[in-house]
């Protein structure tokens, strides 16, 4: 038998569905991601940018692994896990969510998607979210069932992701709304597509319910696109920074609140229904925030890649924060950067210094996010 050359850590870290076809199509790099590999280098990061803005990428992001929650107490059973108020979800519907613990912090910012009146899928962020909601559930007394389907989700992004949509499945697809679903087939690959991602554009998630038919789907997908423009890409962190865009355990982990980061209206403490961590969001609320979550643009020479430690801010020599995401904007011209500070120094305007690798450099707190505050190209 001959060996032939593989890639991997072993067999630990899971491969999705398209990890064959993401290295035919030129992935170069992987990261980790809820224990999968996931693509992240297709070459110039800077071009990848251009590509999703411009014309279309798609993104192989079978690591946003599904929870999903079925039986007669399911809605109960969601509702307990976010401190959104979830009373008026819909079938058919998604949302962006916070899963919080007794304490008030952040396990996970997933999409929550609403498949039928007791079928939920969490799409979930990187942590394990599946171990916390079936350790909830044991002692909830609730009639439910916690599993993880095989199901594979897809982004393709950017500004023609429409047309190519449109030309997968007909006009009847564009009346998808944002945050919305829709059950679909393909070549009679089970889907189901919504309108949401992680890019700040126009953009589409596609969710395979059969991972036998992950090479099909991609190579399907990249034929329509041909004509548009499309490119295989990754998720480009300058355009999530740029749109203001939270990375787990980069922006927010167990030890952040809500209000922290100016997630006031996820948080729904006057609803009828309990949820875990109600409690402690409340005293927070009630005793205020010692910290809180600001955009900064810093001065210096291009970034020429994200930062891989969390830089110190400086005010007049005393610390006060930390930066948690950084990065060059090549549309913006700016290095623009996420960060954390005291409350009481997250002042528009202020001037403070950044500690990078290269040295302390000035910076200006700012408001974020930085294009489009108003996400009017996501939901056009």
């Amino acid at each position: 038998m001959t060996q032939t050359d593989d890639f991997g850590f072993g067999t630990q870290i899971r491969k999705s569905p398209y990890f064959d076809a993401t290295v035919r199509w030129g992935a170069k790099g992987f990261s980790v991601y809820n224990h999968m590999y996931i693509p992240r280098d297709f070459g110039d990061p800077e071009q990848n940018f251009w590509n999703l803005v411009n014309e279309a990428i798609l993104c192989d992001v079978a690591v946003e692994r599904q929870v999903e929650i079925t039986g007669p107490n399911a809605a109960k059973f969601t509702q307990m896990l976010t401190c959104r108020d979830l009373s008026k979800m819909a079938v058919g519907q998604c949302k962006y969510i916070l899963i919080i613990n007794a304490d008030g912090g952040i396990l996970n910012d997933p999409i929550l998607l609403r498949l039928a009146e007791n079928h939920f899928w969490i799409s979930l962020a990187d942590s394990d979210i599946l171990l916390w909601a079936k350790g909830v559930a044991i002692n909830s007394g609730l009639d439910v069932t916690i599993s993880e389907p095989d199901v594979s989700p897809l982004q393709l992004q950017g500004p023609k992701s429409g047309e190519i949509l449109k030309a997968l499945f007909g006009d009847d697809i564009m009346d998808l709304r944002y945050y919305w679903l829709r059950e679909v087939e393909l070549k009679g690959i089970p889907l189901i597509v919504s309108r949401t991602g992680w890019s700040s554009e126009l953009g589409y998630e596609i969710y395979l319910r059969d991972g036998s038919k992950g090479d099909l789907l991609w190579e399907t997908i990249m034929a329509a696109g041909l004509e548009f423009g499309l490119k295989p890409g990754h998720t480009s962190s300058i355009r999530r920074i740029e749109g203001g865009m939270l990375s787990y355990h980069a922006d927010a982990d167990m030890s952040t609140n809500p209000f922290e980061l100016g997630f006031d209206r996820l948080v729904n403490l006057d609803m009828e229904a309990d949820f875990i961590g109600k409690a402690a969001l409340q005293r927070i609320k009630d005793e205020g925030l010692s910290r809180k979550q600001i955009g900064l643009i810093i001065d210096g020479a291009p970034l020429t890649c994200p930062n891989t430690t969390f830089w110190e801010i400086n005010l007049d020599g005393t610390p006060i924060g930390k930066v948690t995401s950084a990065i060059y904007s090549p549309r913006l011209e700016q290095n623009i950067a996420l960060a954390m500070v005291s409350v009481e120094h997250a002042n528009i305007g202020a001037q403070v210094e950044v500690v990078t690798r290269s040295g302390p450099f000035p910076a200006m707190i700012c408001e974020r996010p930085f294009y489009d505050p108003k996400k009017q190209i996501a939901a056009a």
